[in-house]
């Protein structure tokens, strides 16, 4: 053992091999593991059984916010009005940018790391043979070729090819999404691609061990064990912008370019025909720029979502950062885990059969909340003797605890045990009244638990056993009168349902018998029934998903299950009217191209492995489906940040899980996404109208600017005005729109189609004719009152007025399809708040002293306000006829309502 492997064998190939092979591979010895030497020289070339992570320092966080089209013009602005020591205009302009990026930052430093947490995850120490002694030594001192020891309790601690293992049992959900423990074995596997679920020679990093113990070899460690390709993963993956992000940079460029390239040929034009001193000229193109952009789009942009934020918190679901808000509206697909999200992974007895009767079962979970029915009534325990025997028996041949704690019922032990507890507490209130004399743990080699116990009331001795079906039946056959043959549908139909079939027994013995072993059972046991057991789709999801499917976004199951299992679920569920199934190993033998062209097809991912889940949601994306991923476990967490936007589990869902989604639902009630795709769409229709209010009005305001340069005029505006009309403005009349409610049918249209333009031709046509009206009324307004000696702050005053009114009019026509003078009217009581909040500004602009110093206003007279409200009900005027022609040759076309 002096030259140690220089690097980790594949762990998709060591399950397959003898463990001769395995050791021989690895060097090392099953007695006496490695020596200390050797272990230190393999720790030497391959680094610790650690994961790391890399961290973005907050610097840099900060630094990224200022990367946008927007953001660089207005420093440029900056820099041009400190250049002419122009103060409070740069300060004012500086302060924006500043305020924008903070933010963006906090928006972005508020997600927590969850590769931290997938490192916290691994062992913090391991107990392994060196030396031919055994010791406890720190996980990260690990090393390929070390002989471990686990027993009950312990956490893996790295991945491990098993050699030895005495009934032992491993908790894999996090991993596989499977919630009951897996039965450990050491013989070699057949099929090198046997999906992780089922590889029963293999322990992972990040398990837990609930029974026996057991011996292995250490295959992989840090970044090449299974959690640690998670961890690759989850920091491979790249940030993706969401669907409105996505419009809105491509709008910010656009409306860029157009202002810069504008505000050049006005320089170049006004330096060639001289109209004015080169400061003057470059201050009047830089006040142009700052007027013409909507620098306030970012902060209302900001204050729609944060609003949409605090609302869907109130129904339980977080949301991490503001544009996942919005993104659900968007979506296509929601790709989701099965176990703990579709369903309550707590494991529920529905079917018992006895040799007369078929009962079922209400209730779901571990809550003893429910009945145990006969042909739709109340079961009577007096009719059937068997049931009742049933009850007690699977009650007593388990060694898993209930328990209840603020009003949540879980487990300490094995769901499926746990089901019995459940099952027997739905019809008795007390413990059956008996002694435990002895017990056989449940072994994977016998396949089965059972209890010895006495009745104190009769004296008498019973085992009570639970276990296969089909190693009853032979224990029940040795008896006679026992036909096996007429259980067998019985246990088909189960299957078939997607559900686990247990039977459940007993036998009498003699007052003697103070023990039991597995010979005890062979004979003499009488078969009292079966019972189907499922982890059960969660009551509310059904409705979720049908007004999901209403809304055009289909929902795809992704789970570690069985196949037949996983598509019971999906028709239980109603995912799809035909549903297909594929499974990880089919997916692993396609192309991604083939499986971009094929991935459509399918309702069901079975067996699937977290590459798998990873490659599903890209697949989406490349077809161009805004996708979401919902999921609780860490091996969900590569998934959820691929995802347009990751949903995980708050209550069951690990801390990867949340740290790696975008949104958490707190309640894990998956419902909750149907309200939040609507909240999304509503977010949408408000921000796009958001959007369509803002830039009319900041187009003005540069249209006002370039006429004055072209026709060399007196400005009427200055950069501070410009920016206070943006701000202001954006962050007091634009809450308005975050109390409009949801358009009519906003859940029957399907999801909009992404990659699209935000504006529309009309929308386009809307807002220039909307900016022309608001700068002619401007400048006209400006001119005449300066002719009639009235002084130019004032006039400029009362251009800034006409321009915010004109804002307030056009609100009412902008915020409904439907006219402005409807029944909607007053259904938005926020609006008229915040137009009150926004006229108090401007009468503190028009007539505060230190206001009129830092933006050039002066007071106005009652005679100059009526003016600046009749201008601004102009806007409203030509607004309304415009949507009255469009309403009324919708009506004529047979179209459905607008819909801005």
């Amino acid at each position: 053992m002096e030259d140690g492997p220089t690097q980790q064998p594949r762990t998709d190939s060591v399950f397959t091999m003898p463990e001769e092979t395995v050791l021989r591979t690895l060097q090392t010895d099953k007695a006496d593991g490695l020596s200390q030497a050797e272990a230190d020289k393999r720790l030497a070339e391959n680094g610790p059984n650690a994961l790391t992570a890399h961290v973005t320092p907050k610097w840099v966080i900060f630094l990224r916010q200022f990367k946008n089209v927007i953001i660089y013009i207005l420093l440029l602005a900056a820099v041009l009005t400190l250049i002419m020591r122009h103060w409070s205009d740069a300060t004012v302009i500086l302060l924006v940018v500043i305020i924008n990026a903070f933010i963006g930052y906090y928006q972005e430093v508020s997600a927590a790391n969850a590769l931290d947490k997938i490192r916290n995850l691994l062992s913090k120490e391991a107990t392994v043979i060196r030396d031919g002694k055994r010791q406890d030594i720190d996980a990260e001192q690990l090393v390929v070729g070390d002989i471990v020891y686990l027993e009950a309790g312990d956490n893996v601690p790295a991945d491990l090819r098993i050699v030895d293992a005495d009934n032992l049992r491993i908790q894999e959900s996090m991993l596989t999404g499977e919630p009951d423990s897996v039965e450990k074995t050491f013989d070699p596997l057949t099929d090198v691609k046997t999906p992780l679920a089922e590889r029963q020679n293999m322990a992972y990093a990040s398990t837990a061990v609930t029974n026996g113990s057991g011996t292995a070899v250490v295959t992989a460690v840090a970044e090449a064990t299974e959690i640690g390709q998670i961890s690759k993963s989850v920091g491979s993956v790249k940030e993706v912008k969401t669907p409105l992000m996505r419009e809105l940079d491509g709008l910010g460029k656009w409306i860029s370019y157009v202002i810069v390239g504008i505000a050049v040929a006005l320089f170049i034009y006004g330096w060639i025909i001289h109209l004015y001193a080169l400061p003057t000229l470059a201050l009047a193109v830089v006040t142009m720029i700052v007027g013409s952009l909507p620098e306030g789009l970012p902060a209302s942009t900001a204050v729609i979502l944060s609003l949409g934020v605090g609302n869907l918190t109130k129904h339980q679901a977080i949301v991490k950062t503001l544009p996942a808000v919005e993104t659900l509206g968007a979506v296509d697909i929601i790709a989701t885990d099965k176990t703990g999200t579709l369903t309550k992974n707590e494991m529920t007895a529905q079917d018992v059969y006895t040799k007369t009767h078929h009962y079922t079962v209400t209730g779901t979970g571990y809550a003893p909340d429910g009945t145990i029915l006969l042909d739709g009534q109340p079961a009577g325990l007096s009719a059937d003797p068997d049931l009742t025997q049933l009850l007690i028996s699977g009650f007593e041949a388990n060694d898993t605890f209930l328990n209840e704690e603020n009003g949540q019922w879980t487990i300490n032990g094995e769901p499926t045990d746990g089901a019995f507890l459940t099952l027997y507490r739905k019809q008795f209130d007390q413990e059956p009244e008996n002694v435990e004399l002895d017990r056989i743990p449940f072994d994977s080699d016998y396949r089965y638990i059972a209890k010895l116990v006495v009745d104190k009331t009769s004296g008498q001795h019973v085992i009570m056993i639970k276990g296969s079906p089909d190693k009853l039946f032979s224990m029940a056959s040795s008896a006679g009168g026992f036909d096996a043959a007429e259980w067998q549908p019985i246990i088909d139909s189960l299957t078939q349902q997607g559900k686990r079939v247990v039977a459940v027994g007993m036998k009498p013995v003699s007052d003697q018998i103070t023990e039991i072993d597995h010979d005890t059972l062979t004979s003499g046991v009488t078969m009292l029934g079966v019972v189907g057991i499922i982890d059960p789709p969660r009551e509310e999801v059904i409705d979720a998903l049908k007004q999901m499917r209403r809304a055009g976004v289909k929902v795809k199951m992704i789970t570690g299950d069985h196949p037949v299992t996983a598509t019971a679920i999906g028709e239980k569920l109603g995912l799809s009217d035909n549903i297909k199934a594929i499974t990880g190993p089919e997916i692993d033998a396609l192309s991604f191209d083939e499986l971009k062209t094929v991935i459509t097809r399918y309702d069901v991912f079975a067996r699937t492995t977290p590459q798998n889940k990873l490659d599903i949601v890209r697949a989406y994306q490349a077809n161009g489906l805004v996708t979401a991923m919902t999921g609780d476990g860490v091996n969900d967490a590569p998934a959820l940040k691929q995802a347009d936007i990751g949903v995980a589990m708050g209550i069951k869902g690990t801390d990867v899980a949340k740290d790696s989604a975008d949104m958490v639902l707190a309640d894990d009630n998956f419902s909750t996404m149907d309200f939040a795709i609507r909240e999304g769409r509503r977010l949408y229709d408000n921000i796009k109208k958001s959007i369509l209010f803002l830039l009319p009005t900041s187009f003005a305001e540069g249209l006002i600017v370039a006429i004055s340069i072209m026709f060399q005029q007196a400005l009427p505006l200055v950069p501070t005005q410009l920016l206070w009309i943006n701000m202001v403005s954006a962050i007091t009349i634009q809450f308005a729109f975050i109390a409009e409610p949801a358009e009519p049918g906003i859940m029957d249209r399907p999801p909009r189609q992404t990659g699209r333009s935000l504006m529309n031709k009309h929308d386009v046509f809307q807002m220039t004719y909307v900016s022309i009206i608001i700068a002619v009324m401007g400048l006209v307004a400006f001119d005449v009152l300066t002719s009639q000696g009235v002084g130019e702050m004032v006039a400029s005053t009362v251009a800034v007025n006409i321009i915010v009114l004109g804002k307030v009019f056009y609100l009412f026509n902008i915020r409904t399809p439907l006219l402005a003078i409807s029944k909607t009217l007053f259904e938005n009581k926020l609006a008229f708040i915040v137009i009150g909040i926004l006229m108090v500004l401007q009468l503190g602009l028009t007539y505060l002293p230190f206001m009129q110093t830092i933006f050039k206003t002066a007071s106005m007279t009652w005679q100059q306000w009526a003016i600046s409200a009749a201008c601004g009900l102009v806007v409203l005027v030509v607004a309304e006829i415009d949507k009255m022609i469009r309403i009324q040759l919708n009506r004529q076309r047979g179209g459905k309502p607008l819909n801005n």
